[in-house]
């Protein structure tokens, strides 16, 4: 009742003063816009530059360039860093975490139970590879080289023939397993992803992706193309969310650095130097990447996004919702100078020294040019010593650094993180860690933390380390650190690293295999729980079963399959080994090769010309059958048959008897 009355109280004044009425109107406008510019600005900031958590540098945050002038300039000053810092950002893997789409391929009889598909980081995950299956149809992308004519011949006689390439993907009846044979064949070869009834052809030979309708698979058909500007290399490619993500690189031009990155009906496509993003602090860039995305559907470009780089030192991986970028960089290595001979070498040298060392920090330079001070400063120092005493000096250095480093390395050697929306590719957040990771299984997403298991550098500019280390960090959805684990395998680097749900698994590597086991259930608290060393390295972790990881790798100069038991992941061991007589297996560059059919209990993986089959029953690996007469790939299953796919031709084995049932000949 009381705040009825006040309420009366101020209409009845208002409605008797309208002065009273507009000064209040006024008032409101003002505080309205006030509040406004303040979340715009907010908004703007986060979305330009991300938030920086407050246990990293502000030197990890990255802009757009203001001009061409402003690109060029840092083309010049980051060509200079190249003696004193790590690449920036470049390409090596993008790794998707989402389910792929259903095959969309219309019911009919007699429909597969089981369908197997692309083996991938995250067990539903759709990634491109050379072979793709719905449960129907076999698509395959071949790309063979003949030589028809000996290569003495002169070119002028009319016998001589050149290379030819027999490329085409080929599109074979698969199921049931009786009917196999050789439904048609796209004049195109490349690495293939399958959306619905669109199959998408990435195309190395002309740089152009294509999406053919494939629901008659005796009749595919072209629906759309998409071209990639020939002066680009089509880098990697993924799906999810009814998006084709792609990521392609150019080298720079220094005279007109603004990248053309695609063409669309025939009109060059650039991307203007204001929309590409650079770290603040200059670093190395020979590149520059574009992401895309694009509608598997109709193949219409819908969002991009450009950042310089250099090539093949980023890692790249894509969860559901966000694309994290990784790029190394090494933080005030003048201030490494320093501090290192304030704390440590102050007796070896005078403290005009010292004191020329400390200035440089005040100095508004770059930290290039801060370096070549270090330089100059150093060797004006080294100069005024007799050779004896120089020596002297120099070894000193060098041993009392060892020491230094193993303390305060990781302040300096670094990678940045940014992480992108992939709804719109637009900046969501940037971070830092230390160290550098080594592959997209180095990162993974859960829970709404990022783990990362990176490899601190075993050297640094202008000292030398005895010992690298390897290190997991756990970030929060901001970029912040939460928890680590340190200090994994000195003096090693490493080999494989697999995260699964609340554990972690790293393998490192230098004349035995260390597999470390992690315990991450408490983001804040992770720690290594157990360790195990063993002869040979792992260099692709699987999970066979929750308590079981298959290591792949090599022992002296053969494969090595080495099977984990985890249960108690206090006391890893070691419960079956086998040696392969083979010196390498594709599984090793790219796990797609790999294989694991859980019900028969059994995994595929080609190794020189054939293709293995192996069981993992009762906690022991065994040789099941061998198929060395098909230049193996790739395998799939589908019901009970698996199918090893090689250069020219198609074994059928059942599963229940592992007999041929059928083959294929190309």
């Amino acid at each position: 009742m009381q705040r009825w009355y006040y309420r009366k109280m101020i209409f009845s004044r208002l409605s008797k003063n309208p002065f009273l009425v507009i000064i209040s109107i006024f008032v409101l406008i003002v505080l309205f816009s006030f509040l406004s510019l303040v979340l715009l600005r907010n908004r703007f900031f986060n979305l330009f530059v991300g938030k920086i958590p407050k246990n990293v540098s502000e030197n990890i945050k990255i802009e757009k360039f203001a001009s061409v002038e402003d690109f060029k300039k840092y083309i010049s000053e980051a060509r200079e860093t190249q003696s004193y810092s790590f690449r920036g950002f470049g390409m090596a893997n993008l790794e998707i975490a989402e389910p792929a789409l259903d095959s969309g391929m219309p019911l009919i009889k007699e429909a597969p139970e089981r369908v197997s598909e692309t083996n991938v980081q995250v067990k539903g995950i759709d990634e491109p590879d050379i072979v793709k299956t719905n449960g129907r149809s076999i698509f395959f992308s071949q790309n063979l080289p003949f030589y028809t004519a000996p290569i003495f011949l002169e070119q002028s006689d009319s016998r001589f023939m050149p290379q030819i390439n027999a490329s085409e993907t080929k599109i074979i009846k698969g199921f049931p397993p009786s009917d196999l044979v050789k439904d048609s064949a796209i004049a195109k070869s490349g690495n293939l992803l399958l959306a619905n009834n669109s199959l998408i052809i990435f195309s190395e030979a002309d740089n152009f992706i294509y999406g053919y309708d494939v629901s008659d698979p005796k009749n595919p058909r072209e629906k759309w193309k998409f071209e990639i500007d020939n002066r680009n290399y089509l880098v990697s490619s993924r799906l999810t969310n009814n998006k084709i993500y792609v990521i392609v690189s150019q080298s720079l031009n220094e005279a007109s650095p603004c990248p053309l990155p695609f063409s669309s009906d025939a009109k060059g496509v650039i991307i203007p130097c204001t929309d590409i993003y650079h770290p603040i602090n200059p670093v190395p860039v020979d590149q520059t990447y574009t992401i895309f995305s694009l509608n598997p559907s109709n193949g219409k470009l819908e969002n991009k996004i450009s950042f310089v780089g250099s090539s093949g030192q980023s890692v790249f991986y894509m969860s559901k919702n966000f694309i994290y970028i990784t790029y190394p960089y090494n933080e005030n290595l003048s201030s490494l100078y320093y501090n290192f001979f304030k704390d440590k070498a102050s007796d070896l040298i005078p403290e005009e020294t010292l004191i020329s060392l400390k200035n440089l920090e005040s100095y508004k330079i770059s930290e290039n040019a801060k370096m070549v001070e270090v330089q100059i400063i150093l060797e004006k120092l080294f100069s005024s010593l007799s050779v004896d005493e120089r020596k002297r000096v120099e070894n000193e250095i060098n041993n009392r650094s060892n020491d230094y480093l193993k303390d305060y390395v990781r302040d300096y050697q670094k990678s940045g993180i940014v992480k992108i929306s992939n709804a719109h590719l637009d900046i969501d957040r940037v971070g830092s860690i230390p160290g550098t990771p080594l592959n997209q299984f180095s990162l993974d997403e859960y829970q709404s933390s990022l783990r990362i298991a990176v490899t601190i550098s075993s050297n640094l500019f202008g000292f030398s380390q005895t010992e690298s280390a390897n290190d997991v960090y756990v970030l929060d959805k901001n970029l912040g650190i939460t928890g680590e684990v340190l200090d994994l395998g000195l003096s090693e680097r490493i080999y494989s690293v697999r995260f699964i749900e609340d554990k972690g698994y790293v393998v490192t590597f230098k004349q035995v295999d260390p597999f470390y086991v992690i315990d991450l259930a408490n983001p804040n608290n992770p720690e290594k729980v157990g360790e195990l060393k063993i002869p040979g390295f792992s260099s692709y972790l699987h999970p066979i079963t929750k308590d079981k990881i298959l290591g792949v790798g090599r022992e002296d100069a053969n494969v090595k399959l080495s099977l984990f038991d985890v249960g108690n992941p206090k006391n890893p061991k070691e419960v079956s080994k086998y040696s392969l007589d083979e010196y390498w297996t594709d599984v090793s560059t790219t796990h797609h090769a790999f294989l694991l059919d859980d019900k028969h209990e059994i995994f595929f993986l080609p190794a020189g010309t054939s293709g293995y089959i192996f069981g993992y029953q009762g906690n022991e690996l065994k040789l099941l059958k061998v198929v060395s007469d098909v230049s193996a790939q790739r395998a799939l299953f589908i019901n009970d048959y698996l199918y090893v796919i090689g250069n020219t031709k198609i074994s059928v084995l059942d599963e229940n008897t592992w007999n041929e049932v059928n083959s294929l000949t190309f």
